[in-house]
């Protein structure tokens, strides 16, 4: 029931303008909140100072100060929702542990490509809201973290070269790789996916034409054997007719 409650309130504590949670949250005088940076980005490419929600137009641009009562009721929120019952977290057989937790560790929720570690919900809140974090790459919980460095510089392999057929980083691409047909290894991957999807229409299709054959040689031979039986009692007739 609360967790329903929390889904229920998230969309309350969202910037229309940005879509996500508020950030330094600001009321202005229609009764609508944003993100400070939001509105006065807003208003600074308008010709009007205006609601982005309502429409509303104000004269003079109305002054902004920081929502301090919704801020702490969104941090208490964000809190609540990144922290869900201890029980339900510590992680157990077959889980990836929170490579950050001290003592009885929890279980993983994500793994970071940039950071190569893992995170639970709570250690992994810095990269959910913070700006440093904005760039890496998170991924589900991944035990096998370091099959996916670069054995030679050490960094996540992005990139696949298809001249040399191999898994590559950026450092690769500039000290090894020149001139080397290259793509990203989320499109190798697609494409890849997509040939073996073809591959496997083209078996199934196979095997279901072996399988029609099939069944019309089963079909022949039932046929033939019921012909064999007809002649061998049409022989007997003569016979027993010749006798």
């Amino acid at each position: 029931m609360a967790k329903a409650q929390l889904r229920g309130l998230q969309d309350e504590f969202n910037c229309s303008i940005c879509l996500d949670t508020l950030t330094d949250p600001v009321s202005i005088p229609c009764g609508h909140n944003y993100c400070l940076k939001c509105l006065t980005d807003f208003w600074d490419q308008s010709q009007e100072c205006s609601c982005p929600q309502c429409r509303r137009t104000f004269i003079t641009r109305p002054e902004l100060s920081r929502n301090s009562l919704l801020n702490e009721v969104i941090k208490k929120f964000k809190k609540q929702r990144l922290s869900p019952p201890l029980s339900m977290n510590y992680a157990g057989p077959g889980d990836m542990e929170c490579d950050f937790c001290t003592g009885k560790k929890f279980r993983a929720v994500k793994s970071c490509l940039t950071c190569m570690a893992s995170f639970c919900q709570t250690h992994l809140q810095p990269h959910c809201e913070g700006a440093a974090w904005k760039g890496h790459k998170l991924v589900g919980p991944d035990g096998n973290l370091k099959e996916m460095l670069c054995v030679i510089h050490q960094k996540s392999l992005e990139i696949f070269c298809k001249t040399d057929d191999s898994c590559i980083c950026m450092m690769c691409v500039v000290t090894g790789h020149i001139g080397h047909r290259i793509v990203e290894l989320e499109t190798e991957r697609e494409e890849k996916e997509k040939q073996l999807q073809v591959t496997q229409s083209e078996i199934r299709s196979g095997l279901e034409q072996r399988e029609k054959t099939l069944k019309e040689m089963r079909r022949t031979m039932e046929q033939m054997k019921v012909s064999g039986i007809k002649m061998t009692l049409h022989i007997k007739k003569m016979r027993n007719k010749l006798k």
